[in-house]
Parts: structure tokens; C-alpha cells; sequence
């Protein structure tokens, strides 16, 4: 990468305190200290910033908005509950998922600001159980009877699996979002199924310069941090938790940001763990703001869907990325890189090396063009700008006990996976190696142990795949 990672900026911010408690704050876990909390954000900021503390104890709040210059500091023993009276959350223009769309403001909320940080060895809690639809086969025969017991609705999606949903608005909000969108309706128009727009734990949304270091960050109604259209983003000591059923529990996605670092952090969470993104489909690549610059070392994930992820919205390009020195426990699975036709999309110049993985669900690495396409009829496709392209990707050192799948490389007949160097790779799994569609792809001293003892090396329309000293079950291919 030719920028350095010391050209990362962090914020500056005043040394001056601002306890809550001196506008009003009680802590308990009845009284709601929005107004405090909000009154002493704002009053940090019109005395020029600094930290706006938040002692140790409970402290019951809704939504808040962050002011350039702020430090919200959580001191040890301190814990940001959100509550969950929906009506109190407005609804704003925001984005999800890589479109633009009407949500609920998030808890932790800011737009064009510069100089802010989140610190401090405390807890913020989104309260996202009271938001979150729950699919019945991710949980136990008890655990479902337990959670219908709430009440709420329990009806089938798409997949005809049963989804139990915490109210009748928000499983309404289900059936006519699409309608909502289509129509380009108001914000008036979603009033009435506010219960299903669930915001993310924390929108930073076109800021500069932002530090979250130390506090854990849990129970988000949606994604739990997300930066979008940021620059100068440091994230370090954080503990990002979900429960593994959270539909949309991820833990960070980093979306169209230039110059941002993520360390020493673990992330346990109900979908992808590290995600990097930059928007989807047209509105993405109208945009053309990719993800960029972006370096993500000494970093543990204990569940998720991914542990690192690029994708699937990444129609604003993704380049210049380094992870590095991550260990991954239990996730679905490990390095994963995902797209589909319709997307867009350039993702090039990204190294990956010193990762350790251990018992893998699925795919050590996956790299997958056609997801959520899968099955879809045959046809010949030209390459357009709704084309994704992969390639310029280097992995190195790179070790997996146990997985599902050593490696699957599942390219575009039209477009296929080009540029791919493996060095050091050693995977033992049930299932080794399918290459289709693919183009100058190079293993150098890699070893794969396989369950299978056939078709466990499986290319189809590949070109130049080179192998020096690779071991298959101890036998050089």
C-alpha cells in the first residue's frame, strides 16, 4: 500500500469535562436521561469540546446526537442503555444495506462532524432485542418457546421459515417496504411501520476524524458501527457482541471511507464480524466512493457469518486494504468475498496475511460472484459497468484447523477472478479445493488436508493456475 498507516488522523478535542450528572442525568434503570445526556453533549460543544462523561452505573436513555469535538466517555462500571420506546426515535434519510432509505435515527447518531470520539472502558447497550426479528431454526426448541411467550407475530418469509417478529407493525413493515421504497414515498409515509426500520447501533455518516477506543458495543437493533462516507476512522480496543441469531447483528461495516483503522478489537456477533462495503448497484456506483486505505490487524472474531468480509455491496469499488495478524473462532466463515451481477464494482490491491482460523462452519475462503443467485437459469452475460471485478488479491501465511471448505473460488463466466496469489496457505477441512472461472491464480507452498479422498481438486473454464511445491494430502499436485 502506498499510504502509510501513520497518516491516519485522530481527533483533536479539547481537555475540559462535562459531567451528565450536572444536567440532571439519575441513574437507575427507570428514569430516561435522554434530555441530560443530549443537554450536556450540546453544551460540550458550545464551550469549544472536550469528553461528556458518563459515570459508572446505569443510565436509561433514547437516541442521542454526537457534536463535532465531542468525547462521550464511559467510565469503568458505566452502562448507555437504550430504551426501546420506538415513538421517541425519529425517522431520518439514512443509509442501509448500500441504498439510501428512511430508518430510525440510531442511538448513537452524527452527520458532518469532525473531531469525535467514543472512549472509555464502559458499555453501550442499543437494546435490540425489542427490534430484531428472530428465525425459529436458529434457536432451540426452548429458546423459541421462551421467546414467543413475549407475544409479538410469527409468520413465514420468502424461505417459508418460520420468523417471529416483536410486533404486528414491524412484521407490516416487512410485507410493504419494498412497495414504500418503489413508490418513493415521505418520510410521513413510514410512520406507520416505524417498528421495522431498525437503525444501526452507531451511523457516523460524512464525518472526519473519529476515534472509538475501549468501550463494548452491544445488542444493536441492526449493524452495530457504521461509518459511511468517512474519513480518518480509528477503531481500537473495542468488544462488539451480538447474539449469533441477530438477523443483521453485524459488527462494523465500513462503507465508502477513506484512511481507516481497525485493532486489537473482538467481535462476537449474529452476522458478518468486519465487513467492508461501498454501496449497491447503480446508486453505488453513481456514487463512485470506494473503501479505501483501510487496515485491520490484531483482531479476534468468536462468531459471525465472516470473520473478514468484502461485500456483497461493494459497487463503489474497494482497494488498498492490509488485514493482518486476526484470528478467527467457530465464524460460518473466514475470509469471505462476495458479490453478484448487477453490482459494479472494482475490488483490487488487497493483502491478507498471518491469519489463523480455527473449526470453520463452511469456507476457509470463499470467494463468491453469483451470490444470492445461485440457481438461477443459464444465459450468456456481456461485461458492463454492472460487472463486478475481483482481482490483485494476495494472501499469505494463512492457516485453518478444521473447515468445512478449504477454499472455494467462484468467479463470472463472464468476468472471472484474475490476479489471485496464495503463499503459505495450510487447511485442513473436510472438503478441499473448486476453482471455476477463474485466471492467473498461483499457490506457492501451500499444504491442503482434505476428509475427501477424491474430487478434492476440482477447476473448471480456469486459466493459468500455477502450483509450486503444493501438498494435497501429502502428495505434491
Amino acid at each position: 500500500m502506498n499510504v502509510q498507516l501513520d497518516s491516519i488522523e485522530l481527533p483533536n478535542i479539547p481537555e475540559q469535562d462535562f459531567n451528565i450528572i450536572d444536567e440532571g442525568a439519575k441513574y437507575g434503570d427507570v428514569f430516561n436521561n435522554q434530555k441530560s445526556i443530549q443537554d450536556t453533549i450540546n453544551k460540550c460543544a458550545q464551550h469549544g469540546g472536550g469528553r461528556v462523561l458518563i459515570p459508572a452505573g446505569i443510565w436509561v436513555t433514547g437516541p442521542l446526537q454526537l457534536r463535532s469535538k465531542v468525547n462521550l466517555h464511559l467510565e469503568k462500571g458505566a452502562t448507555l442503555l437504550f430504551h426501546s420506546h420506538f415513538e421517541q426515535y425519529p425517522l431520518i434519510s439514512s443509509s442501509f444495506e448500500g441504498e439510501p432509505t428512511i430508518r430510525c435515527q440510531s442511538p448513537i447518531d452524527g452527520e458532518n462532524l469532525e473531531d469525535i470520539s467514543i472512549t472509555g472502558a464502559g458499555v453501550i447497550d442499543g437494546g435490540g432485542e425489542a427490534w430484531r426479528p428472530v428465525k425459529k431454526f436458529k434457536m432451540t426448541e426452548k429458546q423459541w418457546v421462551n421467546l414467543i411467550g413475549k407475544g409479538g407475530v410469527i409468520a413465514k418469509n420468502s424461505n417459508q421459515e418460520e420468523v417471529w417478529w416483536p410486533s404486528e407493525a414491524a412484521y407490516k413493515g416487512s410485507k410493504i417496504i419494498e412497495q414504500l421504497k418503489a413508490t418513493k414515498q415521505d418520510v410521513e409515509s413510514y410512520q406507520e411501520i416505524r417498528e421495522f426500520l431498525r437503525p444501526n447501533l452507531i451511523s457516523l455518516r460524512k464525518c472526519k476524524r473519529i476515534l472509538l477506543d475501549g468501550p463494548t458495543f452491544q445488542q444493536s437493533p441492526a449493524w452495530n458501527i457504521h461509518p459511511w462516507f468517512c474519513e480518518n476512522v480509528t477503531v481500537r480496543n473495542v468488544h462488539v457482541k451480538n447474539p449469533w441469531y441477530s438477523q443483521n447483528g453485524d459488527g462494523i461495516d465500513i462503507e465508502s471511507c477513506k484512511n481507516v483503522l481497525v485493532e486489537h478489537s473482538i467481535f462476537d456477533v449474529g452476522d458478518d464480524a468486519i465487513c467492508i462495503k461501498s454501496g449497491k448497484n447503480e446508486i453505488g456506483r453513481r456514487l463512485n466512493t470506494p473503501s479505501e486505505n483501510i487496515w485491520i490487524q490484531h483482531c479476534k472474531v468468536f462468531h459471525g457469518h465472516g470473520g473478514f468480509v468484502v461485500g456483497s455491496e461493494m459497487s463503489g469499488g474497494v482497494k488498498n486494504v492490509s488485514i493482518s495478524h486476526c484470528q478467527f473462532y467457530g465464524t460460518d466463515t473466514g475470509l469471505r468475498f462476495k458479490s453478484s451481477r448487477e453490482r459494479g464494482g472494482l475490488v483490487e490491491n488487497l493483502h491478507i496475511a498471518n491469519i489463523t482460523m480455527v473449526n470453520i462452519q463452511k469456507e476457509a475462503i470463499v470467494f463468491q460472484m453469483d451470490y444470492e443467485q445461485e440457481g438461477q437459469a443459464a444465459k450468456e452475460y456481456k461485461v458492463t459497468e454492472k460487472t463486478p471485478t475481483f482481482r490483485e488479491i494476495e494472501f499469505k501465511n494463512i492457516v485453518c484447523h478444521h473447515a468445512g471448505y478449504s477454499l472455494m473460488m467462484k468467479g463470472l463466466k463472464e468476468n472471472r477472478l484474475e490476479g489471485i496469489r496464495f503463499e503459505q496457505l495450510n487447511v485442513k477441512a473436510k472438503k478441499g479445493v473448486l476453482l471455476s472461472n477463474c485466471k492467473d491464480i498461483e499457490f506457492i507452498n501451500c499444504s491442503f488436508e482434505t476428509d475427501e479422498t477424491q474430487k478434492n481438486w476440482l477447476i473448471s473454464n480456469c486459466d493459468l493456475v500455477q502450483t509450486t511445491n503444493v501438498l494435497l494430502n501429502n502428495q505434491f499436485i
